[in-house]
């Protein structure tokens, strides 16, 4: 009895670690504790029963007292115990769970499976696709290596074919410029000459002697007239074949240092010769249209030409008749824009040397030039003629090459869409006037161009014999006028108020 009291015991201890591993080994557990019990209680019953034959009646009545109440609070137990159980199975209905739960499980299988196949597929998609990828990427960076070496090739070509068009251009622009240059130098000794011959106008007085210049200077001598007539029609022809050119940047063979600010180049030689009265006086130049008249210093008196530069200059060339009734010149022309309010100007102040100009293109460079002649209170005609290319501009009066100079803003764009006025300079666009720097007098025969005019051609336009084409502006722009700006129509300059 004793021996299978020990095994039992000994099977519910090495069990009992497992009861509590899920509901169903639990009540299991359950009913091995049970059945351990009873074991246990059956034998000692048994063995009590066996007693009373041997033991006398009296001392063995309490103990199977004792024993009734045991097996009756056993009894009472299993019926508890068997109670719980049954309330502890229909409470946590542990089958069903289970089913439920091995149910869920076997699902979730399922589904990983599923997600497993599927992953795998994706992954030999993808397998796939990077080996037709890396096939594709070897072929496209062999395309990409050959592509480089033929574009290496076109850009040394490009840049052999730039060096080539850069020298060509620049043997071109040097070509052009000294053309310029040798059309202008045959000009002024052009008009040196005819000042020489005995040519008489009709209504003018025959000019007086001729400068000869002393044979000392064999230089300076004139040629025959009949080398004379030959050099004015190549001149002549050169001109008018000519015709509005390219503005160029390569540098002129032996042209001198511009002037600094406030003085000017004067010519020598032919162009000395020349300070003399003019040959031809206004009246002989006819055909000049319309004149404005400026009649006193006044901020309103002023005139818009509209509409201004449609396009960047790199050449222009402003000529005009003019006749100032006051000390000094004023303002002739102002353009302005909105990041700078002297992008052209052709002005003078009260406060400068009297018969004084200031040059200006994108202030604050400048020039000052020589109009002193232009203080007699006559009409005198002049021509401001610049160009980008070297920074090369010229002054004519009166036909006259009076000053020139170079470095003067080279390779510089005048930009359009500014604000173009005549009679006043703009601190701002379109205003900010100051009657100081006002003109007084008249202007007539205006005319602006985008490109250099020749010798030849500000003779023409200076004599009334032809007006040059391509003009940009003329006095039929003028949109709008100052109040006392008076607008007449006159032939000719000495017939102009």
């Amino acid at each position: 009895m004793r021996r299978t009291y020990r095994a039992t015991s000994t099977l519910s201890r090495g069990q009992e670690g497992d009861c509590w591993a899920s509901p169903s080994l639990r009540m299991g557990c359950l009913w091995r504790k049970t059945l351990s019990f009873f074991l246990v209680f059956v034998p000692i019953y048994l063995h009590g029963a066996s007693l009373p034959e041997a033991a006398p009646a009296g001392p063995r009545k309490p103990f199977f007292e004792r024993l009734r109440r045991l097996e009756e609070q056993f009894r009472r137990f299993q019926e508890v115990t068997l109670t719980h159980l049954q309330s502890i199975a229909s409470n946590y209905n542990v089958d069903v769970r289970f089913q439920s739960l091995a149910e869920e499980s076997q699902a979730v299988a399922q589904a990983v499976n599923r997600s497993q196949a599927a992953v795998q597929k994706e992954l030999a998609q993808l397998r796939a696709w990077v080996r037709k990828a890396w096939r594709r990427g070897r072929k496209a960076d062999t395309r990409l290596r050959a592509l480089d070496l033929t574009l290496g090739e076109r850009s040394q070509q490009q840049a052999r074919e730039r060096k080539e068009h850069k020298a060509q251009r620049d043997a071109l622009q040097d070509s052009l410029a000294r053309l310029e240059g040798l059309v202008h130098s045959q000009g002024a000794r052009l008009a040196a000459l005819e000042g020489r011959l005995p040519v008489a106008h009709p209504g003018t007085a025959t000019p007086g002697p001729a400068l000869v210049p002393p044979p000392t200077q064999p230089e300076q001598l004139g040629p025959s007239s009949l080398k004379l007539q030959r050099d004015r029609q190549e001149l002549w022809a050169a001109a008018e074949h000519r015709g509005p050119r390219q503005d160029s940047s390569a540098p002129l063979q032996g042209t001198r240092e511009p002037p600094a600010p406030g003085s000017h180049w004067v010519l020598s030689g032919a162009a000395t010769a020349l300070r003399g009265p003019p040959q031809q006086g206004p009246g002989d130049a006819c055909s000049v249209g319309s004149a404005l008249v400026f009649p006193n210093a006044s901020t309103e008196n002023v005139v818009f030409l509209r509409p201004s530069f449609g396009a960047a200059l790199r050449a222009l060339s402003f000529c005009s008749w003019v006749r100032t009734a006051s000390g000094h010149l004023g303002t002739l022309l102002s353009y302005a824009t909105e990041d700078n309010d002297n992008k052209l100007v052709l002005h003078g102040r009260d406060s400068m040397l009297p018969g004084s100009i200031h040059f200006v293109i994108g202030d604050p460079a400048f020039r000052e030039l020589p109009l002193q002649p232009l203080l007699d209170g006559q009409w005198h005609h002049i021509c401001v003629i610049w160009t980008s290319t070297q920074g090369r501009y010229w002054l004519h009066v009166d036909r006259r090459l009076v000053a020139t100079g170079s470095r003067f803003r080279e390779g510089y764009e005048i930009p359009p869409g500014g604000s173009l006025v005549l009679g006043q300079e703009q601190d701002s666009v379109g205003g900010g006037f100051d009657s100081s720097e006002a003109f007084v007098g008249s202007m007539a025969g205006l005319g602006i161009w985008d490109r250099v005019l020749v010798p030849g051609e500000v003779a023409n336009l200076a004599t009334g014999k032809e007006f040059p084409t391509g003009a940009i502006l003329t006095l039929a722009n003028a949109a709008s006028a100052g109040q006392s700006v008076q607008r007449t129509s006159c032939t000719c300059p000495e017939l102009c108020p």
